[in-house]
């Protein structure tokens, strides 16, 4: 069944991710698209019900201020206005201030009084989409997918599994940048218990060869995502007719990759590393998806609570989380640290509550003591954030005698480290990884 849709158009906006978070709460599916689309671009859109023209701060590019395509308004569909005077529209929405609820206030009856759409957006139906889109994208052809491990990749496969069953090839590469346990457990899950295709390359010399002394965030993130395409290309070379390669990219993973109007976040290994001699085409089914409606997805494919709500994990690793040049016992340092605050953080019941929590190694060490001596050794940082789609965060009030229990354990287990600090930083301003 397809879904109706509103579109927004970005016309320089800061909001335009939590208006269409809320266009689908309200059971409506919505998508972001650059503010010059053509005509023709939009009418080959499918079940366009409404435009909404979402302008902000970010509308003035080279100098000039930017506008839609004056035929956006005579295309026969209804449009309204958001945060744009000049807009040629009837109804102009208020400000956004107060977060979704009120967004899904605003907007309700444009959406359904206006332009007549149906409530027809939930996972159910778009579950039933993608693998009839699948199938029709791959037909009897092979597809070799990024497995991680982490939630993501771990509906694709779920998703590509219902689709195309043993035509999915599953590669698991452990990069060296794995948590403590992660590799085991993925065969564990995968292999064992879902019966899947699964191909395990331990390259963990390989990638901390390539990163050796690369202490740039985005050229670290770039080496990674092009060497796990590499890795690919050379399984898949093993195997017979492999001509797509599927990936987890989620939604926040292209806006904060940059847009016409939105300034790059940072670039993510699936979006902004990928060479330019790729041999596959891409088969990415929750790009559309914000990380909450992953996880829907992933109850409606019938995946197991623990895999589905465990703890989300960047592509590049602790990679990311070992800043700059990582070195192989810093990089143990956050692996080890790490492990013993999801330990704890589950003892204190926090794993359920807490969306994300990951330890920070930096790249500098500061004056301690240890036996009685004098020592040069490393921080670790903690973080801890909850939010809902990745696009801002908040910090979890964690209670003083488990942050000291974890304190005393990471001092007395971890090799080299002399301090611990917590991260009281919500996004924005800072994102929620440190690189």
């Amino acid at each position: 069944m397809k879904q109706d849709m509103i579109v927004i158009l970005d016309l320089g906006s800061h909001e335009n991710t939590v208006l269409a978070r809320a266009i689908r709460a309200l059971g409506v599916y919505s998508e972001i698209y650059p503010h010059d689309i053509t005509i023709n671009e939009l009418k080959a859109l499918p079940n366009v019900k409404g435009i909404i023209i979402n302008g902000g701060p970010n509308n003035v590019i080279d100098g000039m201020e930017i506008d839609v395509n004056p035929e956006i308004y005579d295309a026969g569909i209804p449009v309204i206005a958001a945060g744009h005077d000049k807009a040629r529209c009837s109804i102009k929405l208020p400000q956004f201030t107060d977060g979704v609820e009120s967004i899904k206030n605003a907007v309700k009856s444009f959406v359904f009084d206006t332009c007549k759409a149906e409530a027809n957006w939930n996972m159910t139906n778009f579950v039933n989409d993608q693998i009839e889109l699948i199938k029709r994208q791959v037909g009897d052809k092979k597809v070799l997918l990024a497995l991680s491990g982490g939630v993501d990749s771990s509906v694709v496969a779920a998703l590509l599994l219902k689709a195309i069953g043993d035509n999915l090839i599953c590669v698991h590469v452990n990069h060296g940048l794995m948590r403590k346990g992660e590799s085991e457990a993925v065969i564990e899950v995968f292999k064992n218990q879902l019966n899947a295709n699964l191909i395990y390359v331990d390259a963990t010399d390989r990638f901390l060869d390539k990163l050796a002394g690369v202490a740039d965030p985005e050229k670290k993130r770039k080496i990674i995502g092009g060497e796990f395409i590499r890795v690919f290309e050379e399984e898949a070379r093993k195997l017979d007719g492999i001509d797509y390669l599927g990936q987890g990219t989620i939604y926040p993973d292209i806006v904060e990759s940059g847009t016409k109007t939105a300034k790059m976040v940072k670039s993510h290994h699936n979006v902004g590393g990928l060479p330019e001699d790729l041999k596959f085409e891409l088969v990415e089914p929750l790009r559309q998806l914000f990380k909450d409606e992953v996880r829907a997805c992933g109850v409606e494919l019938g995946l197991p609570y623990e895999m589905v709500y465990r703890q989300p994990f960047p592509g590049p690793g602790l990679g990311v989380r070992c800043l700059g040049a990582i070195t192989r016992d810093r990089l143990e340092a956050v692996r080890e640290s790490d492990a013993i605050l999801r330990e704890e953080f589950q003892i204190a019941g926090l794993d359920k509550k807490v969306w994300q929590y990951f330890t920070i190694v930096p790249d500098f060490k500061s004056v301690g003591v240890r036996d009685n001596a004098r020592s040069f050794e490393w921080p670790v940082i903690i973080r801890a954030v909850n939010t809902v789609d990745a696009m801002t965060a908040t910090i979890e009030p964690v209670e003083w005698p488990i942050l000291m229990k974890i304190t005393d354990r990471i001092l007395k287990e971890v090799k080299n480290v002399n301090r611990v600090c917590f991260d009281m930083s919500p996004k924005p301003n800072a994102t929620i990884e440190w690189e």
